[in-house]
Order: C-alpha cells, then structure tokens, then sequence
C-alpha cells in the first residue's frame, strides 16, 4: 500500500511517467460523472455534476434513482488506497469494481452491468467531452493504462490542495462555489462571485435564459469588496517538497462562467 502522508509530503508526479494513466482514469471519471449528470437536477453552472475528495479518493455523493414505484439513492466511490470502486445504494447494496489496467471500453461495460445489478437502469451520452478527438466508451480499446502508485500519488496532491481551497472560500460572505472536481476538465476548483452582471454577447437559449450569470471573481474594490473578509488571497499550508519537484498539478482558482 502506498504512503498516504499527505500532511507533510507532496509527491512528485512528472506528466511522462503517468500520461497514458491520466488518459485512462479521466475516460473512467467521465463515464460515472456522465450518469451523474443524467440523473441529478440540473444546478446552476452544473455544480451539480461535480465530484468530492474523499479520505480515500473521490465521490460522487448520493444520486438519485427510479426503477418503477420503488426510489433510492446510490454513490460511486473511487478508492485510490485500496484501488477500487464501489457502487453502495440506500438499500444497503454494494458492489465492488476493481481499478487495474483495462481499456475504457471494458471499464464502461463492467460499470454499467454493476449499475444494473443494483437497479439502476440509466443510459448516458458515452462521448467523452472536453478533449480533443473523443472516442466513444464503447469503443475505446485505446487507453487502457492504470499505475496505482502514480494515481495514488495524484489523489495525496489532490488532497493537499483541496484543504488549501477550502480555507480559501471560507473567508468569503458573497456566492461561492463548494470546492469540486470536474470530471469533464478533470481539474479540481472553486469559485467566487462578485453578483455583479456578466456581460453576455451570445446568442439566449432557453436553458441560459433561466439563468442569472453572474462575473465568477471577487472584486478587488468597490461595495462588493466588503462581503471578502480578510482571505483576499489563498493560504499556505506547512509542506516539504523535493528538491527537484515536478509535479503534473496547476493550483489556479477557476475564473470563468460555466454555462
């Protein structure tokens, strides 16, 4: 099992030596962030899609599901420790998939039999979105890597920054976003809101037109200035790095309107 001590001891994770890993581990967040998307209510700027850190990976939080007149909830966990995912249901229900090198398209298949044991019938868009050249689930036989210890070492990197963003947002009164990790951009974030107007050149649809958009950054002056209480910048935390450190990570607040 991997060292898990995230307090003191930020791994190095040079982009090479996991590339094809992170490949196959972003198609996996994709296919169970795309039922999440499916099945939960739309919440504005898709917060709603997001997942969660974990003591042990990453969660999807409860989602709900129908199957006739019978209702639940159930959660996908990712477990980075122990390398597994697990699919619990509120009717006390468990399977367990194991995280090993597979292709995509068998990860899908396997996910979607495991959904189906527990009664979740869903069926989901299975075009992977936000990079270039998608290949559908199904048919993704290309990626197919999983190096434990390389997603191990992403996860403690996670957690690291997730407890920095935390401490970031809690000093602001305004609107803000929890701290979330989009499986489209695979990219961990939080974001503040002035409540200022946004400025909007495109062209209304239905969906955006219910909306409120509003400018994703708290003001450096002015009355909105007064709702960030001391925290106009995010902390630091006590870390020992090494010397030569070449993380695969870009700590960035999100800037921008998630329509």
């Amino acid at each position: 099992m991997a060292s898990n001590n995230v307090e003191n001891d930020l791994p190095a994770l040079p982009f090479d030596t996991w590339k094809d890993t992170l490949a196959t581990l972003h198609m996996w967040t994709q296919v169970a962030g795309k039922v999440r998307l499916k099945l939960c209510p739309l919440v504005n700027h898709f917060w709603n899609v997001a997942f969660y850190l974990t003591a042990r990976g990453l969660t999807s939080s409860a989602m709900p599901y129908q199957r006739g007149a019978i209702w639940g909830t159930f959660e996908v966990q990712f477990d980075f420790i122990d390398h597994q995912l697990s699919i619990e249901s509120s009717n006390g229900r468990r399977v367990e998939i194991a995280l090993k090198a597979e292709s995509v398209a068998e990860f899908y298949k396997t996910f979607m039999a495991a959904l189906a044991e527990l009664g979740v019938i869903v069926k989901i868009w299975t075009t992977p979105c936000e990079i270039p050249d998608p290949i559908p689930f199904e048919q993704d036989h290309i990626h197919a890597a999983y190096d434990p210890e390389a997603v191990n070492k992403f996860w403690r990197i996670l957690v690291w920054v997730d407890q920095i963003l935390k401490e970031f947002r809690a000093g602001f009164l305004g609107k803000v976003s929890p701290v979330h990790f989009f499986w489209g951009s695979f990219d961990l974030a939080v974001t503040r809101f002035s409540g200022r107007r946004a400025p909007c050149d495109r062209k209304p649809t239905p969906s955006r037109a219910k909306r409120t958009l509003t400018k994703s950054a708290a003001p450096d002056s002015g009355p909105e200035a007064a709702i960030s209480r001391g925290r106009p910048s995010i902390p630091t935390l006590p870390l020992n790095l090494p010397a030569s450190h070449n993380s695969m990570f870009a700590l960035r607040q999100r800037s921008i309107i998630r329509n």
